[in-house]
């Protein structure tokens, strides 16, 4: 960068930088803004551990019909949240079981809040039509963020 720059380099440098800013895809860019918008980054990740969806189909046994319910497990070092999907809702519980908050973070559009019972227990409905990904406190300051979820 020059020290003294004249307006019309100074101009001519911007509209540069407008142009280049246009060329990035928009959905890079919201990719980018989730990346950094953490707003606790002591939260512990959870990391996917289970996928029904993902398990592969034994062949010697015959079923008639694919099972309609997904079963997915995020587990930490402090606690596991697992999740049913359905056809309309998600249901949850985390393990071990107590009281916590449960954010629903879409990665675009407004948060969302639910409450685990005692037992562990939440709902989610309806599901996020996009990906999302869940923030859960605890009564005792447990926080742990789950990786993206795409259902």
């Amino acid at each position: 960068m020059a020290d003294a720059w004249d307006d019309e380099e100074l101009l001519a440098a911007l509209r540069q930088a407008h142009r280049a800013r246009q060329a990035v895809p928009p959905e890079f860019v919201e990719a980018a803004k989730s990346a950094f918008a953490w707003h606790n980054i002591d939260g512990e990740l959870a990391q996917l551990t289970y996928d029904s969806y993902r398990e592969t189909v034994d062949v010697t046994r015959t079923r008639a019909e694919a099972a309609s319910i997904r079963n997915l497990t995020f587990t930490s070092a402090s606690l596991s949240i697992e999740l049913e999907v359905a056809e309309d809702l998600v249901l949850g519980q985390v393990v071990p079981p107590q009281a916590a908050t449960i954010k629903v973070q879409p990665r675009t559009g407004a948060e969302t809040a639910t409450v685990a019972d005692e037992i562990g227990c939440f709902s989610i409905e309806p599901i996020p039509s996009g990906p999302f990904r869940l923030r859960c406190r605890t009564a005792a300051g447990i926080d742990v963020l789950t990786r993206w979820i795409t259902l």
